[in-house]
């Protein structure tokens, strides 16, 4: 094939859902973009649905509406495509999106030349003829009753689709961390933290011992609806902190940092990116595989779920404290993902294109 690939992205956001799907797709969106492609998003509007971004970002959009059945999603899906490219429909199809399957992959079909999916579970059947999964624990073989046998399979944290700002930060972040000894800890559960995780979290660090020096950076995405508990909280914890919202890019504050607590979704892989040791907080089923895998790895600790945090979370810190366990857990960490995976998936989805 020949000109310019034209992709089309599904994928939503919101309060609830959280960011990481769109913003994944973004990343990716903009390696292809570097490569020549045009890439259009199809994404339910709603409060959230991150639509100002990605018209920032200088891709088309296409806002459906916010209470869709699958088979209603899938036709308007299939209109929005046709309008989008002037009814030649594109040359590839991405969904990232947990509740669209093979049925509504099967009714694409026609608007595209090849589709893919962006998958974190291995739950369920797809009808792609590419398939990633950046997740650590993860095998090509999980997906051998789940797809078509000549699907591509990108399987695995080589695949991790992290900004070019992670890389970018890698080696200055993992040469500040051989000193082994923390002042610096950084809170972050997700674009929406919709459980209240980081509120719980802060409350069970005020009854830690910190280092007498320590500062609490705490982050919240601009869909976070635990803003307004969070700014009464701060000026009565007994360490220093700082609260930032919207952060456009993480790779700083995350280099900055000594250790981490957060979730185990996509922000990990950034983590693991700059060598950060991190506390996990399990906020959903989903990120119980992941949290085990990094665990298991040697990358983080477990701290299970957000409640009950008050109890764990002395006993993790003092794991931390331990001689060479920093260090060692940064090295862990740093072996997962270095942070060229969406080059690697862009290149894949060209040739493709070009099969």
């Amino acid at each position: 094939m020949t000109g310019p690939l034209r992709v089309a992205m599904r994928a939503d956001a919101g309060p609830v859902l959280g960011s990481g799907h769109v913003m994944r797709c973004l990343t990716l969106a903009a390696a292809l973009r570097e490569r020549g492609a045009l890439v259009h998003f199809v994404c339910r509007g709603g409060a959230g649905n991150l639509g100002s971004r990605i018209t920032a970002d200088g891709h088309g959009l296409t806002l459906l509406g916010d209470a869709l059945s699958p088979e209603q999603d899938a036709l308007h899906s299939r209109a929005a495509l046709a309008e989008a490219w002037g009814g030649a429909g594109c040359d590839l199809l991405l969904v990232d999106h947990y509740g669209l399957g093979a049925a509504w992959q099967q009714a694409l079909r026609p608007a595209c030349r090849h589709l893919g999916a962006i998958d974190d579970l291995a739950d369920r059947a797809h009808d792609v003829d590419l398939l990633l999964n950046q997740n650590l624990g993860r095998a090509a073989s999980d997906y051998t009753a789940l797809l078509p046998a000549a699907a591509v399979r990108l399987v695995g944290p080589q695949f991790t689709l992290l900004r070019p700002e992670f890389a970018a930060e890698r080696a200055a972040s993992l040469a500040r961390r051989a000193s082994g000894g923390w002042r610096q800890l950084l809170v972050s559960l997700g674009g929406a933290d919709p459980h209240q995780g980081t509120l719980r979290c802060l409350q069970a660090l005020a009854a830690c011992p910190l280092p007498p020096d320590a500062l609490v950076t705490v982050v919240l995405g601009a869909l976070a609806l635990s803003r307004p508990s969070i700014l009464a909280l701060l000026p009565g914890l007994p360490f220093a902190t700082r609260l930032l919202v919207d952060v456009a890019d993480m790779a700083g504050p995350l280099a900055d940092a000594d250790i981490a607590i957060g979730a185990a979704g996509g922000s990990a892989w950034e983590r693991c990116c700059l060598g950060l040791p991190s506390l996990l907080v399990v906020l959903a089923d989903n990120q119980r595989p992941g949290t085990q895998a990094l665990h298991a790895a040697g990358a983080a600790l477990s701290l299970g779920g957000a409640t009950g945090l008050a109890e764990r979370l002395p006993a993790a810190l003092r794991q931390l404290a331990e001689p060479g366990r920093l260090p060692a857990m940064s090295a862990a960490a740093a072996a997962i993902t270095d942070g060229q995976g969406a080059a690697r998936v862009a290149d894949a989805l060209l040739t493709l294109h070009q099969s």
